[in-house]
Parts: structure tokens; C-alpha cells; sequence
């Protein structure tokens, strides 16, 4: 599933690729994936002859901006949007197309048709779910010392559950919860109430450094994740425990190993992470 940095690159491009860009129809395959309005025939109306003015993001949603109207979308597991002329072929498993003015079409393809699409009155996104839901961004101004240590002192949960909570703090994912407690040398199953101060300092220091880091590299590129460029990420040549189970560790050449935190896949050094 793409996290927050590949959301964050996804985003980049798609300014690049599609702002300025005025919809003269929208054609839908797939309803489910339009989660609101109830009608899918009503999100295809309400589009048409809306300009794309911007692309933002909060957490893992993307949130195009438009004439009227804000269009929050989830990429789940596979989603992807790529950018294509009007008659090039279209994809098996492309669900929604956005086309365009200029003979260009913005295709939203998804293996898994687990991609959600929201259409509220422009403003109105941040009040209601599911953006209402997400905390702060690990680099961002609200996600202080202060609030993060409150949140963790008010929970009997581990400390990798908490992180993947997006209500406390959003846009971290299996991968990068993985890789910044690595970085701060805390095991993900420590209960959040034991982290000392210093701890929590190093923590939400490092889950900001990961993610820049990652955004720089253009993401992480395991499973199908590409930009809608195209373009792979590289920071998977990055990641210290992710992905490698039985290995062993770049720091103190223990056997990485691999456990279930959270339901979830989770690796961790026995040695660099201890449970204490």
C-alpha cells in the first residue's frame, strides 16, 4: 500500500501532469469506488466542466482541488492514475477516466478495486470523514512533543499499533513504522506508556527524517507502486529491517527477524530493539 512519501510523489506528479486541466466527462466502470455522492451518475455530472486548479495531500489521501468542488481519493493497496491520450488503449482493471478538454485522459486503474473517491463543495473536505478523521503529519507544526506524548501516556497499546493509528498520527504505514522504530531503537511491541521522554523525542524526530528522506527518493517501490510518470522510487534500497527477515542487520549484524505486531507483518533487530 502506498504511504505517505509515494502519495507525496504521486501528488507531485499528477500537478505536473493534470493542473490546468478543465473535465469535459467523467466515465465510471467501477461505482463502488465512488464513495460519495451515494449516485455515482451524480459525481460524473457534477464534474463536468470543473478545472483541476491544484493537487494536495493529507496523509495517504490525495485531494484534487477543482472549480467547486474537492476530490478526495484513496489509493489503497494498487491504485494508480496515469495520463494518457484519448486513443490509446485502455488498461484491463482501469475503472475510472477523467477526460479532458485537450484530448488527454487522467485513467485510475486498480487491481484491486479497494480505491475510494470522495466529491464534497470545496472547503467543506477537511470537516467531515474520512479526512476529519486523520491526525497530524509526523512534519507537522500540530505534531508536537507535546500532543504525541499525551497520546502515547493515554494508551495501553503497543507502540507499532499506535503509530499505525492514522486518528493519532497520519500517513505511516507498515514499512515506515517498521523502519523508523529501527531508527530509534525501540521494539514494536513495547507498550507507548514505557517510552521515556527522550524516547518519544527520538521517535517523532525519526518518523519525520524517514519520510522526507523517502519523499526525496521518490518513495519506496515494492509490490506495483509507481508515480504517474511511471516512474519506480528507490529508497526500497534504503530500509534497514523491512522486507528482510533473516538477514542480517546493517548496525550490529544480528538475524533480523519477523513477527506479527498489530496484525501486521513486522521486522525488527532482537538486538537493537530490545523489549525493555
Amino acid at each position: 500500500m502506498p504511504e505517505l512519501p509515494e502519495v507525496e510523489v504521486v501528488r507531485r506528479s499528477l500537478v505536473e501532469l493534470v493542473a490546468g486541466n478543465k473535465i469535459v466527462e467523467v466515465a465510471v466502470s467501477w461505482p463502488k469506488i465512488i464513495k460519495s455522492p451515494e449516485q455515482y451518475e451524480q459525481f460524473q455530472d457534477a464534474l463536468k466542466g470543473q478545472t483541476i486548479l491544484d493537487v494536495n495531500r493529507k496523509g495517504k489521501f490525495l485531494v484534487f482541488l477543482l472549480d467547486d468542488y474537492a476530490l478526495v481519493s484513496h489509493l489503497r493497496m494498487e491504485g494508480n492514475y496515469s495520463l494518457h491520450k484519448n486513443e490509446d488503449p485502455v488498461e484491463k482493471h482501469t475503472h475510472v477516466i477523467f477526460r479532458f478538454s485537450n484530448g488527454e485522459e487522467l485513467r485510475y486503474r486498480d487491481v484491486r478495486k479497494f480505491g475510494t473517491m470522495h466529491l464534497f463543495a470545496k472547503g467543506s473536505e477537511w470537516t467531515v470523514p474520512p479526512l476529519s478523521n486523520l491526525g497530524p503529519e509526523p512534519f507537522s507544526d500540530d505534531f508536537t512533543l507535546e500532543y504525541f506524548k499525551e497520546k502515547l501516556m493515554k494508551t495501553e497499546r503497543v507502540i507499532k499499533a499506535v503509530l499505525l493509528d492514522q486518528s493519532i498520527v497520519t500517513g505511516l504505514g507498515n514499512i515506515y513504522v517498521d523502519e523508523v522504530l529501527f531508527r530509534s531503537g525501540i521494539h514494536p511491541e513495547r507498550k507507548s506508556k514505557t517510552l521515556t521522554n527522550q524516547e518519544i523525542l527520538t521517535l517523532r524526530e525519526q518518523a519525520a527524517a524517514t519520510l522526507k528522506e523517502s519523499i526525496n527518493a521518490g518513495g519506496s517501490s515494492v509490490n506495483t507502486y509507481m508515480n504517474s510518470h511511471g516512474q519506480s522510487g528507490t529508497y526500497q534500497n534504503e530500509l534497514k529491517v523491512y522486507g528482510r527477515k533473516e538477514q542480517e542487520c546493517y548496525r550490529c549484524g544480528s538475524v533480523v527477524q519477523k513477527t506479527k505486531v498489530a496484525g501486521r507483518g513486522t521486522h525488527f533487530c532482537p538486538n537493537c530493539q530490545k523489549n525493555s
